[in-house]
């Protein structure tokens, strides 16, 4: 990823910040057929450093993983488009062009896959008490008919990406002067696009 300092973000509880409120990730490895990526969701354990999830049987991009080969995961953050309109130095020289602010964690390591239905079923109730902590009366797996349950656990694998780096870029208007990030922050206010208005004034 093309990086430069001045929009560099390396501090582990920021990154896993990210990870955690946008954790839908493109999953990418390398196999036979070449490169393949996928979307799933993924729970990060800062502690133990590993992102866990689980890709549909059906899917082959499980069976075909290169052992050798890193895999990484991409998190997309907050992001939109930036108009000139909204620097102050647009009326004083128009040297000025549209942009995009975004923030994205990249994420490579080792990735294993099982099959156990106990460990599937306990990072299913895992996964699903991280999201539905915000319920009055949250779902559990054991909500379900337990052959139902059952069934779709046969369905699926589980896969673990074990860390090894991890990069962030915070593309978020640092590149321009204080009166254009600050005409770019409250743009996003009017938009109540407060995520990156917050982002832009260096707020996490």
């Amino acid at each position: 990823m093309y990086l430069p300092q001045h929009f560099k973000e390396e501090r582990p509880e920021v990154l896993h910040a990210l990870m955690r409120s946008h954790p839908l990730a493109a999953l990418v490895t390398y196999g036979p057929r070449g490169i393949e990526a996928n979307h799933l969701p993924l729970l990060a354990d800062a502690e133990k450093g590993l992102l866990r999830g689980h890709l549909a049987r059906a899917n082959s991009q499980w069976q075909r993983l290169e052992p050798a080969a890193e895999a990484m995961a991409i998190f997309q953050g907050p992001n939109a488009y930036v108009s000139p309109n909204w620097y102050p130095t647009k009326q004083e020289h128009g040297r000025v062009v549209p942009t995009w602010n975004y923030a994205v964690v990249h994420v490579w390591g080792e990735l294993t896959v099982y099959h156990e239905t106990e460990r599937l079923l306990a990072f299913l109730e895992q996964l699903t008490a991280e999201h539905e902590a915000s319920e009055p009366q949250p779902w559990r797996p054991g909500d379900a008919p337990s052959s139902y349950t059952e069934g779709l656990l046969r369905a699926i694998v589980g896969i673990e990406l074990r860390v090894t780096r991890m990069e962030g870029k915070w593309k978020m208007s640092q590149n321009q002067p204080s009166a254009n990030r600050e005409g770019t922050a409250e743009a996003f206010e009017r938009l109540e696009r407060d995520d990156i208005s917050r982002l832009i004034r260096g707020q996490r």
